[in-house]
């Protein structure tokens, strides 16, 4: 692979204005693609197999007018009472009346007909039907639909429309800039050149670009979630400009080290390059993977996150170079410019010289030379020795930290968001909060029984006997009449609970009512709504989560058994990683569901976790988690090998790698960092819990744990059967076939 990818990279480069032409042909087809066929984003979950959903289909087919978007219209009149007199009335009807007129409503049902009135007759509630569902709602329906009442309000009373209808797509806008900017400063001290971070951001910006045009280039075709392109442009957006960063670290030490253009970036692809494209490609297979699962919504987003990595990966090996040949010696800083020799490549040779080999043409000096990108009196280094010298209370510490860190992990719940986490003063939030003060919690998260009998007779005689069960369950406030389907086979009652749709009590009730109706014989009967799509999503979800973190753990076992030839190595790595999948765990369920700390992220309410959050995590944190475990455990084995002792070889990987690796890790915690800005709690906990476990897999287990550990293992931890040695593949990620192959041609050459 790494000679493969050498010849790329030298390719690219030599091709430069080829391959920018291509790429740039790319973005712009796919921009005009995305423009002419991007189709709408869902903002629902669905769950084939489920109760719930089974219940929504047979909804859909029975009750058709309903399967429309709905809203709810909370009221408040000024005083109580005021509902039950005549002026009370007529607001009323002319709410209904002008609901009537929102383009796309097809009924608004007075609150008066179906007892939607609070017993102290100041709150109402005027449910709202639309023909369309809420995904093909328009901005101008949504607005007319907002601006209900406006002359109720004129006249005192607090008009407060809600609903599913008013569900939008999470808004991508400045704040995410903030990353982004994080990451341009950080690139710039680190490379202390303006160009070389420049490049870096650039190569990374039109990654994202082709990625996200050509995902909303097929979403005229493939249903995606509205969280979808937000979690793409997040990974996209922090893999993209890691990956470049490796790719350039490597070609300006390449430059001091002596070598020509061509040869210093064929070597970066060949070696750099070789582990971004394995570090990629762990994310994809673990985002990828997400579709052992079997949740539509939930491999829609690992596929669509996955697209965005691999497109990252090939800009990196491909497009880098190419801007990186444009920009020369530009990308080291202007007091080492000086002192690198022209960059020639091949193509300013004579034509003897550059057809005499087509790998170098000139001998470059060796990569461990000594020069100023590798002075051991560097941080790095000196941190490392750190560590190294105290090497058990490093470890004890960090696992007591992590450990504490994990200790709310357990009580974690899972629930799909609702409005009553919504920020404050948000149009779904002030209703959700009048309908709870005037009606109870229990009414912002009704279910719906679904009686399908195999003829109208068996329906008819089933319907009270699911009443009386529902009606005797615990936490149930009421049961509402029966709706029944033209022919009459089947019939739709509302149930609303005393508490709220993510209580625990709820969850509770829902299980209790399926028992109670499970032995109802002529019919099934089957509870959905919201809540109990919530619940099932949930806990499908939970049951797949071990499954799922087994398959990572094993799968990284395996990938790095093939790259670091050792058995230690690979589990030393992925307790490495569920360490800062339980630290992570643990952090995010103390802010956003127990809100410590909430509102420094800018949360308004705490609340349980959305369901997807911890299975979406563990897929990610492992891809990102294998990039640091490779750059700098490679670098160790690659020194180990080449004759150094296991304790030189450590100091040596982590002491080499530990600016850029920083750097990286600074960049992808800014780059989703910048999404905790957002008002949506569920963009905002995705950031939050990326940001959190790159910066605690970097800094606390890579960077201090992992050096410790391998001091102490010493050459053991290199150990690896014969015969295992002999049925594995050798990957070669560190390019050491690649060297000796150089090192023999240029030999020859001489």
């Amino acid at each position: 692979m790494a000679t493969l990818l050498y010849r790329l990279g030298r390719g690219s480069m030599r091709r430069r204005r080829l391959v920018a032409a291509i790429w740039l042909v790319v973005l712009v087809g796919l921009g005009l693609a995305a423009a002419t066929l991007r189709g709408p984003t869902a903002s629902n979950f669905t769950m084939p197999g489920t109760e719930s959903q089974r219940a929504l289909d047979l909804l859909n087919e029975q009750f058709p007018a309903a399967a429309g978007a709905t809203g709810t219209i909370a009221v408040k009149a000024p005083a109580p009472g005021q509902l039950g007199t005549p002026d009370g009335q007529a607001a009323i009807q002319s709410i209904v009346q002008e609901a009537t007129t929102v383009p796309g409503v097809l009924a608004a049902v007075d609150p008066f007909q179906v007892g939607s009135v609070s017993p102290d007759g100041q709150y109402a509630l005027i449910q709202v039907q639309f023909n369309d569902g809420a995904d093909q709602i328009t901005e101008e329906q949504r607005e007319a639909y907002e601006q209900l009442g406006a002359q109720a309000e004129a006249q005192g009373w607090q008009v407060a429309p809600g609903g599913e209808v008013l569900n939008t797509e999470p808004e991508v806008g400045s704040t995410e800039a903030i990353g982004v900017a994080v990451a341009l400063v950080v690139l710039v001290v680190t490379f202390g050149s303006l160009v070389a971070a420049g490049m870096t951001m650039l190569n990374a910006l039109i990654g994202v670009g082709v990625g996200m045009a050509g995902l909303f280039a097929l979403s005229g075709v493939i249903e995606l979630t509205s969280t979808a392109p937000i979690l793409a442009l997040m990974l996209g957006l922090a893999v993209g400009i890691d990956y470049s960063l490796f790719i350039t670290s490597r070609y300006r030490q390449n430059l001091l080290d002596g070598m020509p253009a061509d040869e210093a970036i064929g070597r970066a692809v060949g070696t750099a390059g070789s582990a971004v494209t394995f570090a990629g490609a762990t994310v994809v297979i673990a985002l990828a993977g997400l579709a052992v699962v079997n949740i539509p919504f939930l491999t829609v987003m690992g596929l669509a996150a996955a697209g965005t990595v691999t497109v990252a990966v090939l800009v990196a090996i491909t497009l880098q170079p190419a801007l990186l040949g444009f920009a020369g010696r530009r990308v080291l800083p202007r007091r080492l410019r000086s002192s690198v020799p022209v960059a020639l490549t091949a193509d300013d040779l004579p034509d003897d010289a550059a057809r005499r080999s087509d790998v170098t043409t000139h001998r470059a000096a060796p990569e461990t030379a000594t020069n100023g990108s590798e002075d051991t009196s560097a941080f790095g280094f000196r941190w490392v020795r750190l560590i190294t010298r105290f090497r058990i209370p490093v470890i004890l510490v960090g696992l007591l930290g992590l450990g504490l860190l994990a200790l709310p992990a357990p009580d974690m719940r899972l629930a799909l968001p609702d409005a009553g986490t919504a920020p404050v003063g948000s149009a779904a939030r002030v209703s959700n909060d009048l309908i709870t003060e005037g009606f109870g919690p229990g009414f912002t998260g009704r279910l719906a029984v679904v009686v399908a009998g195999d003829d109208a007779g068996a329906t008819a005689a089933a319907i009270p006997q699911v009443t009386a069960l529902v009606q005797r369950t615990d936490n149930v406030l009421a049961v509402a009449p029966p709706q029944l389907s033209p022919d009459g086979r089947t019939a739709l009652l509302g149930v609303i609970p005393q508490t709220g749709p993510t209580d625990p009590a709820t969850e509770t009730m829902v299980h209790d009512i399926r028992t109670a109706v499970g032995d109802i014989q002529g019919a099934d009967v089957l509870l959905t709504g919201v809540t109990a799509i919530g619940i099932d999503i949930s806990e499908k979800l939970s049951d797949a989560l071990p499954i799922y973190l087994a398959l990572v753990v094993g799968l990284s076992i395996l990938l790095l058994m093939l790259v670091f030839r050792s058995v230690l190595v690979p589990v030393k790595a992925a307790l490495g990683f569920l360490l800062t999948v339980a630290a992570t765990f643990g952090i995010t369920v103390a802010v956003f569901q127990q809100g410590h700390l909430a509102d420094l992220v800018g949360l308004d309410t705490p609340g349980p976790l959305i369901s997807f959050l911890p299975i979406l995590l563990i897929g990610i944190l492992f891809g990102l988690a294998m990039d640091y475990e490779v750059f700098l455990v490679s670098r160790m084995r690659e020194d180990f090998v080449h004759g150094d002792t296991a304790q030189q070889a450590t100091i040596n990987g982590m002491g080499h790698g530990a600016r850029v690796v920083t750097a990286a890790a600074l960049i992808m915690t800014s780059v989703f960092g910048g999404f905790i800005f957002l008002d949506d709690p569920v963009i905002k906990s995705m950031g939050f819990a990326l940001a959190i476990g790159v910066a605690i897999d970097a800094f606390v287990v890579r960077m201090t744990i992992v050096p410790a550990v391998m001091s102490l293992l010493g050459k053991v931890a290199w150990w690896l059967p014969r015969w295992l040695d002999r049925a594995l593949p050798n990957v070669d990620i560190e390019g050491e076939k690649l060297r000796a192959r150089l090192d023999d041609k240029v030999g020859a050459g001489a």
